[in-house]
This record gives structure tokens, C-alpha cells and sequence, in this order.
């Protein structure tokens, strides 16, 4: 399986704090079935000011040592950008990490603040997609201002936007609201992925069969299949 949202870079954001962590989740990671991963770290000027040139350091250390401790796990990198006006920039000066293709555009995965979707986002959405790039849009059944109003989510299903579920949703680990709302996107076909969007150790690990398991109830395996493999392998495939 493929995840492409995770926090296992080491040292950059609020995921692995170090190169140990980054080891440790990685076992984890092949242990639940992961042969390759897209790691994801934050870019969220004034908080995380990640750069290309800062992941593409930490993606270097976390691959010397899987190859050091003989770990079969294949890893790129891209970014979790959130929105913001500093996108319009980024995208001039060709700065934005990919997650990889989709339909020939570029792929971002892309970040609301998790209670609200800021006034203007449709319109920076369909610029995006302009500029041939299309937001996939990250955990929506997280957000609050979508769990409440679902059709706020629609404006940008209907430009074309990809969506990225949380794996750890279907379990409850957000709470009995977001995992009815995914449950919901999931029956209603509007999910293009599923990801782990692993943190740490305790409570935010790269773990994901027991959410495909229930995936796999609501929707059948071979939809279920889509979400963890054939649509992630179809975005990476510049990246492996």
C-alpha cells in the first residue's frame, strides 16, 4: 500500500521529532502493509516555514537510514501546504513540493484551518486549477465547518479537487462526528484517497488495517483497493 499524508520526516514540523522517531514509525508503517510512502511535512508560513530545499535534507537523512537498517520502504517527498495568499507565489516561483500527477496536473495537497474554510478559497482553488495544478484536499471529514455543512465541501468537489480521508477517522480517533462524516464521503463515492497523516508514536501512528477493514465493509474491497493503491499509485508515478 501507498501513503501519501504523513508526518515521518525527521525534525521539521509537529511529526517526528527526530531521526529515531522517523525509524520507529517507519517499522510500524511496513508492518501494517506500507511499501511506499510520500512524506508530507507542514508548510504553514509563520509556524512551519518549510521549504524545498529544507524536506529534500530531511528526506535525504530519513532514506540514508532506511537503507543503514535494511527497511523495505520506498520514500519521496512533497508537502501538506496550507492555504493561504503565499500559494500564489509559491506557485510563480515554482517553490511548491508536489504529491505527483494527476491527469496530467500537478497534485498539492492542501490544508484548510481544521474549524473553517477561509472566505476566498474557492477562488484560489479554481486559480489553482487554472494554473494546472489541482488541490487535493486534506482530511475534510476533519473539518468542522465542513462536518456541520457538508455542502461547503461541494464548490470544490465540483471544480475538480481531489480529497485525502484520514485513515484513524474510521476508528474514532477524531471524535464520533468525523467518523460518521467519513463514513458518509466514503458511501458517497467523493474520497480519492485514504492516508495515515501519522504524527507519532502514541496516538497518530502510520497505522491503516483496521480502517481499510471498515472501508472495506462500507464500500467493497475493490473500491476500498482504490483509495490505498491503484489512485495512489497513479498520483506517484513521477515520484517512484
Amino acid at each position: 500500500m501507498y501513503d501519501l499524508h504523513n508526518h515521518l520526516l525527521p525534525g521539521i514540523d509537529d511529526g517526528a521529532p527526530d531521526l529515531a522517531t522517523s525509524i520507529e514509525l517507519a517499522k510500524v508503517a511496513i508492518e501494517e502493509g506500507f511499501t511506499h510512502m510520500v512524506c508530507t511535512p507542514h508548510i504553514h508560513p509563520g509556524r512551519y516555514d518549510n521549504t524545498l530545499d529544507s524536506i529534500d535534507n530531511a528526506l535525504k537523512q530519513f532514506k540514508a537510514e532506511l537503507q543503514t537498517q535494511k527497511l523495505n520502504l520506498q520514500v519521496s517527498a512533497a508537502a501538506e501546504v496550507r492555504i493561504g495568499p503565499e500559494i500564489l507565489q509559491a506557485v510563480k516561483l515554482n517553490t511548491l513540493p508536489f504529491l505527483g500527477e494527476w491527469n496530467n496536473q500537478n497534485v498539492l495537497l492542501l490544508e484548510f484551518p481544521n474549524n473553517m474554510i477561509p472566505i476566498g478559497s474557492d477562488n484560489l482553488t479554481k486559480w489553482l486549477l487554472s494554473q494546472n495544478i489541482v488541490p487535493i484536499i486534506a482530511h475534510p471529514e476533519r473539518n468542522q465547518a465542513i462536518i456541520d455543512n457538508p455542502n461547503k465541501l461541494k464548490p470544490f468537489l465540483d471544480q475538480g479537487c481531489l480529497t485525502q480521508l484520514t485513515a484513524s477517522a474510521l476508528t474514532g480517533n477524531f471524535g464520533m462526528q468525523s467518523k460518521a462524516f467519513a463514513e458518509q464521503l466514503l458511501l458517497e463515492d467523493k474520497i480519492t484517497i485514504m492516508a495515515t497523516d501519522a504524527h507519532n508514536k502514541r496516538y497518530r501512528r502510520p497505522v491503516i488495517q483496521e480502517s481499510l477493514q471498515i472501508a472495506i465493509d462500507l464500500i467493497g474491497e475493490t473500491k476500498a483497493k482504490k483509495l490505498v493503491l491503484d489512485n495512489p499509485i497513479e498520483i506517484t508515478k513521477n515520484k517512484f
